[in-house]
């Protein structure tokens, strides 16, 4: 039996913001649940099972929530399921929900993942003591820097880069509403002169700590045909994994993004992914991932990503846009912040962007990744249906 072809029919996200006093966890959730459903024209009753991710527990301080948000998101006697893959869980959430649509499981399906990191700290919930993680690391990017560090001399790339990718994401952001950072006097001499956290990686090319949702309504082929604006349809998913640790890990381009993407592209039918995919909502917390992303999924030869960005390639009025909705670098709810990718991707092929709509986007990629670059997820949505 061949699978049935997915389709995003709904989107909704709540404004992304430091912290969101004014609402519970339930009220979070079920803001975004609610305006993806009235852009689906759906209500709970069409919904058949929920799908939810968010980052560990600990970053919150509360256990097991989704125990209790079953009331929020409509879920009381249906199939609920909780996924987590540490900062790619938004992205596996979304697969794991477009899974069971496309194996006819469930036909209708509501997947949201979330965050209220102002209930907790995430930065100190990720420096372990000793003996289990080395001193002073101090959050994901004492682990991450080196990373970075390392990519520079294995590419001879030039210490602006990391900058160049904090301005573009940030003038991106002013153009999204949802968006969290949102800096109107932001300058290339303001990212650059910001103090230095873990060298190379300035305060300013860093992510911010958001509370937010997203939601998203995943349908087969006749709820598809029913909804009122034009559907989002997925043409490839995968998720791999690897060790945070081994020997002959390549840190700086981990095999498993890229057997992720191979996967994605075989299915989507992509053999140049530079020149067929128009957008990419890539995961780049710290703005150096950005080259190195690109060419660990395909779009850049090796030593090649960091030029792609100086040439402004990437830039929204580029020719491959890379994070048009300002990217995690200026929205951060961990937990979403791989579903903002998928979402944000979905949105750009239904046209429905807004200000920072790319042009004639017809096929855009939703990425993330999480761990030590260890967990990655990836789907490649298109305008039209699938063809195989």
């Amino acid at each position: 039996m061949s699978e049935e072809p997915v389709a995003v029919v709904g989107i909704g996200q709540t404004k992304h913001v430091s912290a969101r006093r004014d609402v519970s966890l339930a009220g979070l959730v079920r803001e975004a649940a609610v305006r993806a459903l009235e852009d689906a024209g759906l209500a709970w009753a069409d919904i058949d099972a929920v799908v939810i991710g968010k980052a560990p527990d600990f970053f919150e301080g509360l256990m097991m929530p989704e125990l209790y948000l079953a009331d929020a998101l409509g879920a009381v006697g249906k199939p609920m399921l909780r996924v987590h893959t540490a900062g790619s869980v938004g992205g596996s959430t979304a697969l794991v929900a477009a899974n069971l649509v496309s194996a006819r499981v469930h036909r209708t399906v509501l997947t949201l993942a979330f965050e209220k990191q102002s209930e907790s700290n995430a930065m100190w919930g990720l420096s372990l003591p000793i003996p289990f993680q080395q001193p002073l690391l101090a959050g994901a990017g004492g682990f991450f820097a080196p990373h970075v560090r390392a990519y520079m001399r294995r590419t001879g790339a030039p210490d602006t880069i990391g900058s160049l990718v904090a301005y573009k994401d940030r003038r991106n952001a002013l153009r999204n509403p949802y968006a969290h950072i949102q800096d109107p006097d932001i300058t290339l001499e303001k990212v650059q002169s910001a103090p230095m956290l873990w060298d190379p990686i300035r305060y300013s090319e860093t992510c911010p700590s958001s509370d937010g949702a997203c939601a998203m309504i995943l349908t087969d082929r006749a709820g598809a045909d029913r909804s009122p604006h034009p559907p989002a349809w997925v043409h490839g998913g995968a998720m791999r994994s690897e060790p945070t640790l081994f020997a002959g890990k390549d840190f700086v381009s981990p095999r498993a993004g890229k057997d992720c993407a191979a996967d994605v592209y075989r299915q989507a039918g992509i053999s140049d992914p530079r020149r067929e995919i128009d957008a990419v909502e890539m995961y780049v917390p710290f703005s150096w991932y950005e080259p190195m992303w690109l060419e660990n999924l395909g779009f850049a030869e090796e030593g090649g990503g960091w030029k792609l960005t100086e040439s402004g390639v990437t830039e929204l009025d580029g020719d491959l846009p890379v994070n048009p909705s300002g990217g995690v670098l200026s929205t951060n709810p961990i937990g979403a912040s791989g579903m903002i990718r998928f979402a944000e991707a979905a949105l750009q092929v239904r046209g429905q962007a807004g200000e920072h709509q790319v042009a004639g986007a017809r096929k855009a990629l939703g990425h993330a990744y999480g761990g030590g670059a260890q967990f990655f997820s990836m789907w490649l949505v298109g305008a039209e249906p699938p063809t195989g």
